[in-house]
């Protein structure tokens, strides 16, 4: 019987295993002139104030999950779907793979809101800019709202776990362990932040569920202005780096975004359900699947670390080495202009769904 307390009762795998501390390296940053600023910022912040919602009124928590598969996603979806191991699975065995790859991947998404949490809080104290401040102090909420929301779900809904993987971990101490604001800014509000985007994508279209559909739309709406915040931080910060400085930066883009691709592998599933753990991650490195996802991965990313202007030969190289130099042309502005339209569209639709209930 698993006697532990509170809410880690319901992880599948020991937290122990990725809880750590270390030291958040801060520099913290007065500004005493309150009319300072960029002023695309405080029209961020504007923004940002006024989209402010709320987790438990503006989502249906009523709508339940479907056991056998929580977020109704396509079996093809699975990387070692057509596989042998997936032909000789059962029903209840297939029906158990996609709840465990599922409350994985969902896991993964409120460790990392909590990575944002703390990184936004940090950003608070040590960016310069007075605006970048009023915003920053809007998104540390959200990302709140946001942790709230992927726990509501998994907790009550899936009543299911994972504890944070090791990639994701390692990645977020690099981006909080570093003293420099802009690297905070860097890491999570353009690489962690872009990728999260696309992963968050990925359900909110391809869900046949509501809540696990509107659950993302309406953090995708919000995502969409972080990433702006940071774009619009960094475009006016990085034209004045010495060429040593602008070199760091674009080894810690190319080394994280190699970093992130290959994490998504799901390696904890695999040992937690005793399948054959290196065959498994072939068959995922081996999937159409999983190869289409990782370059949309970055559909988010390469363009704003282009307009940031970290755009020399390595950075280029490592994105045509991935496949994916095409999306350095994507309109990032029209991108984040249609999430905040489906999460309006997913709005418009749960109060027809209110209407209909009550008719």
């Amino acid at each position: 019987m698993n006697t532990t307390k509170g809410t880690q009762r319901i992880y599948s795998l020991p937290v122990e295993t990725t809880e750590w501390k270390f030291d958040g390296a801060t520099e913290i940053h007065f500004n005493w002139e309150y009319d300072d600023g960029s002023a695309p910022l405080l029209e961020l912040y504007e923004k940002g104030k006024k989209q402010q919602w709320d987790a438990s009124t503006r989502l249906d928590w009523t709508l339940e999950l479907n056991p056998d598969n929580p977020m109704e996603l396509k079996d093809e979806a699975i990387s070692i779907h057509g596989t042998d191991y997936w032909r000789k699975m059962t029903d209840k065995e297939k029906s158990w793979l996609r709840r465990e790859l599922q409350a994985n991947s969902i896991s993964q998404f409120m460790h990392g809101e909590q990575g944002a949490l703390i990184a936004t809080a940090k950003i608070v104290g040590t960016v310069p800019d007075m605006n970048a401040k009023f915003y920053a102090a809007t998104q540390v909420m959200d990302e709140a709202r946001h942790v709230e929301a992927y726990k509501r779900l998994l907790h009550e809904k899936f009543q299911l776990a994972y504890p944070i993987n090791k990639a994701l971990k390692t990645l977020l101490e690099q981006t909080l362990s570093d003293r420099r604001w802009d690297m905070t800014y860097l890491g999570m509000q353009v690489l962690i932040e872009g990728l999260a985007l696309a992963a968050f994508q990925s359900i909110r279209d391809k869900s046949g569920n509501t809540l696990a559909g509107a659950v993302n739309a309406y953090v995708m709406q919000d995502e969409a202005r972080h990433v702006s915040f940071g774009r619009l931080a960094l475009r006016e910060y990085y034209p004045g780096l010495t060429e040593a400085e602008r070199d760091e930066r674009e080894e810690f883009v190319v080394e994280a975004c190699y970093h992130m691709r290959d994490r998504f592998n799901q390696k904890e599933v695999w040992e937690n359900l005793d399948l054959p753990v290196q065959e498994c991650i072939a068959a995922v490195d081996q999937s159409d699947t999983m190869k289409q996802f990782r370059r949309r991965l970055f559909t988010r990313i390469v363009p704003t670390v282009k307009d940031i202007g970290l755009w020399g030969p390595r950075v280029r190289r490592a994105y045509e080495d991935m496949g994916v130099m095409e999306f350095a042309e994507v309109d990032a502005a029209a991108i984040l202009d249609n999430d905040n339209r489906v999460a309006e569209e997913f709005d418009a639709k749960q109060f027809v769904q209110q209407q209909l209930g009550q008719g």
